[in-house]
């Protein structure tokens, strides 16, 4: 069979966006949604990939011209198309002046990122005469020092990485770096006033190269990639700078905001929160998966209740927003194409409660004064679940949580932060 860069052509646009990541995430998400605006007449431009760490995938993207087909699958159907923004793949760690060269163009404005949770992090060793240094910050403050030298306009800088505080964060470190490398008060005064480090939040399931499948495709990719339907993209900037990505005028679920707490924290508590609560009650009922939760009528029935009656109460986004994003997460949590196994979901899941249950609940009853059930009941569930379940978390939670009391446990302001005790009547019907 036929590579796909041979049954399918590219069109010719300029180069006007960086992206630092090759994975399937960015591919899935921001790369997908450049194809609906281009595909829309709403932007002409096309994505340079960087290789953010020294092994990846750009050889393969290269060899097929930067063609890939995504598919999208879910309860809604499936639907496929091939994306064709991105025009090359550039490995910094083997032409790292072809990298730099890249700050020579001035039509490039947009820069976007993925280079996980650990991308965003200060290297104190990373220095300016590497080639290139090995964190994505200090490859990102020697390519905007190039640009500052040109004399050319900053960037738009989206990272995607999934820390909080993102943009913040980022700017952060390559400030410090243009200390450490004496770059001089001219740069971090451009860096400052000429370039746009948005805080942002990404929501998307990506599952990537569907390994043991026949897709029946017809031609050859070794990159495709599959996503669910639902995206959400919260970016928190000036509104002004969404008319260079015009995202809302194809329908796609951007949202620009100038703070994007309140969407974090509806994220947390509604779809994260109903993770956390629905995980230790499902395996002590022997299931396996977050899609056989919602085959089930009385997990499901559990699952309404924690989310509708319980956590949206305590929520600020207006009402009609937060029903319809319960509706997508449910949804979500039915895809037929996704096997999110509950064990996987049950790591540290005394952290997570603390941080994604916890505050539902006591926000429930500062509002109204009463006991939230369905939450109660989970707290009760977890309890239980360490103790005679397969708990998998740090060795001294496990060996506490299963030889103290109930008490004990809800009084440990170690795991909660606060004296949870004036509950323990209510969460020890569960626990017991």
């Amino acid at each position: 069979m036929k590579l796909i860069d041979r049954i399918s052509s590219k069109p010719a646009r300029p180069e006007r966006i960086i992206q630092f990541g090759e994975g399937g995430f960015l591919r899935g998400f921001f790369d997908w949604m450049l194809q609906r605006l281009c595909d829309g007449d709403e932007y002409n431009g096309s994505v340079v990939v960087v290789q953010p760490i020294e092994k990846g995938k750009i050889d393969i993207l290269n060899r097929q011209n930067g063609l890939y087909t995504h598919f999208i699958r879910g309860v809604e159907g499936v639907e496929s198309g091939i994306i064709d923004v991105i025009s090359r793949c550039i490995n910094p760690y083997q032409d790292y002046l072809g990298y730099l060269a890249l700050a020579d163009n001035p039509d490039f404005r947009i820069i976007v990122s993925n280079t996980t949770e650990a991308g965003i992090e200060y290297r104190p060793d990373d220095k300016p005469t590497d080639s290139p240094p090995k964190s994505f910050p200090a490859k990102l403050t020697a390519l905007l020092y190039r640009r500052f030298q040109n004399g050319l306009n900053g960037f738009i800088i989206l990272p995607c990485e999934l820390i909080e505080r993102n943009g913040g964060k980022l700017k952060e470190i390559v400030l410090n770096y243009a200390s450490d490398w004496q770059l001089g008060g001219d740069f971090t005064e451009w860096i400052n006033n000429q370039n746009h480090f948005c805080n942002t939040l990404v929501d998307r399931i990506v599952t990537g190269y569907p390994k043991d499948e026949n897709l029946n495709l017809g031609y050859v990719d070794d990159m495709v990639n599959t996503s669910e339907y639902f995206h959400l993209w919260v970016i928190e900037g000036d509104k002004q700078l969404a008319n260079e990505l015009p995202f809302e005028r194809v329908g796609l679920n951007v949202i620009w905001t100038h703070n994007l707490e309140p969407y974090r924290t509806r994220k947390v508590r509604i779809l994260n929160g109903a993770h956390t609560a629905m995980v230790p009650y499902a395996l002590l009922r022997g299931l396996d998966t977050v899609k056989s939760c919602m085959d089930n009528p009385e997990m499901l029935k559990f699952v309404k209740g924690c989310i509708y009656d319980e956590i949206i109460p305590t929520l600020d986004l207006p009402h009609e927003q937060l029903t319809e994003y319960a509706e997508s997460v449910l949804k979500r949590f039915s895809n037929p194409y996704i096997n999110h196994y509950l064990s996987s979901i049950a790591l540290n899941s005394v952290s997570k409660f603390k941080v994604r249950v916890l505050p539902s609940i006591l926000e429930y009853i500062k509002k109204t004064r009463k006991i939230p059930q369905n939450l109660i009941m989970s707290f009760g569930k977890l309890i239980k679940f360490y103790k005679t379940g397969l708990p998998n978390d740090s060795p001294d939670i496990i060996s506490f949580m299963k030889s103290a009391s109930v008490a004990q446990i809800l009084a440990n302001t170690t795991l909660w932060e606060q004296d949870l005790t004036f509950i323990k009547e209510e969460v020890s019907r569960y626990a017991d």
